[in-house]
């Protein structure tokens, strides 16, 4: 009977009595901020109204209007409640989601704030904000199929970029799935570059994916300039239509939010699915994993180290490739100069921001897709604060995962460097 309730009840997780204090004093901290920036500014008579229709589903739902006032006060108090609790007692391993949930509701205080006396389609802004973290989350994935093999990956911005290209130009030429197919074909290209150059010829992999991000600068520009703006039909790929997921597109709300879309946004939920079972529930992630971190261990066990980091790179460099993919077949079906605009690096950032897990990443790149739709319809709700400050709310939430504040990141052991077999 005791050796039974031994193996039944486990001990509790330690969290430090600092880090539970300085948990606190931030949900406290974001509960006051909501009180002191947003309610003191709001009268008793303002109403905030949500509509909750972004279009494309048969079933309309009702615009959700309430007073401003009353709902600031509630999630300050909310906040306020689960601060307190966070001193007192604390959440233990469920601290990093409770400050998600105080965060959530800071970021929903600001809207309600933002849209008093006004409104705004909350619906639109969350469907906007999915379509904008494909390539960050596609390209977050691209990193840590390389990363979680061991080699850094910094060249995702090229590999991006020389993808659009090709999506743009064969997508003209033939038609847009030879566009894709393409694209997808450049990235690992590109990556094969990378490979070789890391892994066989042991060059610094920070120097040598700068090396490719300039070169893809250069070469895209350059051809660009010289066919592609000359030759009209040269730049006419054409985009891939909405596809409307029969059943789910229709649910209110939700439907036209998920499952209203192009094949890129449905790709990044199947990757991001796929990738967590490879990685984490087969052989292959498991010997990918043991490569990242420990790799004289993998080689004694006999696994071939250089030939998985070889195959964990040209993925990464289609997933890269397919990312770029978007930006022309996805979205604007066109390409322009340096279009991908640091998407790739902003991809990296979600990748370490998620942890190096592709749920982590989806989950960032959604933060940061919504903060990027978000800014754009500050004009809108004429707010009195620059677009370009929320534009660096990500960076700096990233900044602060780094410096440990929501518990330290674990980049692979051996990440960055070439193994030598003794």
């Amino acid at each position: 009977m005791t050796q039974t309730t031994a193996t039944i009840i486990k001990p509790a997780e330690y969290i430090s009595p600092t880090r539970r204090m300085v948990m606190g004093i931030i949900f406290l901290a974001l509960s006051v901020g909501i009180w002191v920036l947003f309610s003191r500014n709001v009268t008793a008579d303002m109403q905030t109204t949500f509509s909750l229709y972004p279009g494309g589903s048969k079933v309309i739902v009702p615009d959700w209007i309430f007073p401003s006032l009353p709902m600031l006060n509630i999630l300050a108090l909310v906040g306020s409640a689960l601060g307190a609790y966070q001193l007192a007692r604390g959440f233990g391993r469920q601290t990093n989601a409770i400050l998600g949930v105080v965060s959530g509701i800071f970021i929903f205080a600001f809207l309600v704030w933002g849209a008093s006396g006004g409104s705004l389609n909350l619906a639109g802004l969350l469907k906007v904000a999915v379509v904008r973290a494909v390539p960050l989350t596609l390209g977050a994935l691209a990193g840590i199929l390389c990363e979680r093999s061991g080699v850094f990956n910094i060249a995702i911005e090229g590999m991006m970029l020389t993808a659009a290209f090709c999506a743009a130009l064969f997508g003209s030429l033939v038609n847009i799935w030879f566009g894709l197919f393409t694209a997808i074909l450049a990235g690992a290209l590109m990556a094969l570059v990378l490979a070789v150059l890391s892994i066989k010829y042991k060059v610094n992999q920070i120097i040598s994916g700068t090396v490719i991000n300039i070169f893809a600068t250069g070469i895209t520009s350059f051809l660009s300039a010289k066919f592609l703006q000359k030759y009209e039909a040269l730049n006419n790929s054409g985009r891939f239509g909405t596809w409307d997921v029969p059943g789910l597109s229709q649910i209110p709300f939700i439907g036209p939010i998920l499952f209203s879309h192009n094949i890129f946004i449905y790709a990044m939920f199947i990757f991001v699915i796929l990738m967590t079972v490879a990685l984490f529930y087969t052989r292959w992630g498991l010997r990918t994993r043991s490569v990242g971190e420990h790799p004289k261990a993998a080689d004694t066990l006999g696994i071939n180290v250089n030939r998985t980091r070889y195959i964990s790179v040209l993925l990464g460099g289609m997933m890269a490739g397919f990312a770029g993919a978007y930006f022309v077949l996805g979205s604007v079906g066109r390409f322009d100069e340096v279009m991908t605009a640091g998407r790739g690096f902003v991809g990296l950032a979600a990748m370490i921001f998620g942890n190096y897990n592709p749920v982590g990443s989806l989950g960032a790149g959604m933060l940061f897709g919504f903060a990027d739709s978000l800014a754009s319809k500050l004009a809108i709700l004429k707010v009195p604060i620059p677009n370009k400050f929320l534009e660096m709310g990500p960076y700096i939430i990233t900044m602060i995962v780094l410096a440990g504040v929501v518990g330290r990141g674990q980049p692979p052991a051996a990440g960055g460097k070439p193994y030598e077999k003794e």
